[in-house]
């Protein structure tokens, strides 16, 4: 993701990142421990906020609309499905609507071609 953001971010291209714990406690750090693990083993030019929840009650806001503006929200029974593991991605365009929805195992080259159609 760093080297995609590197390379669009002149065009107007922004990662935002948003460490969850929910996943068999993959970030139980401290968001200064994240923070360094990360910039030591990625040097990532990206913003890494704090730790949220994405699922359940405690689920972050931005994330509450994110589910109910992509493809895991079901209309007919006005739920959404839960994000089912860390690097869930989604894509939104420059008036803050979600564009796609990635799952977790989704490529990168498959989200590189939705933003490039973007900008």
């Amino acid at each position: 993701m760093t080297e995609m953001h590197n390379e669009l971010s002149e065009k107007g291209f922004e990662i935002l990142a948003f460490p969850c714990n929910q996943f068999f406690k993959q970030e139980n750090g401290s968001h200064e421990e994240i923070l360094d693990f990360v910039r030591s083993r990625y040097n990532p030019k990206f913003t890494l906020f704090e730790k949220v929840e994405v699922n359940g009650p405690e689920t972050h806001p931005v994330y509450r609309y994110l589910r109910k503006n992509s493809s895991l929200f079901n209309k007919k029974f006005n739920h959404s499905k839960v994000i089912p593991w860390n690097f869930a991605k989604f894509l939104l365009n420059r008036k803050g609507e979600v564009v796609k929805f990635f799952e977790p195992g989704d490529s990168l080259d498959a989200v590189r071609k939705e933003v490039e159609m973007l900008l």
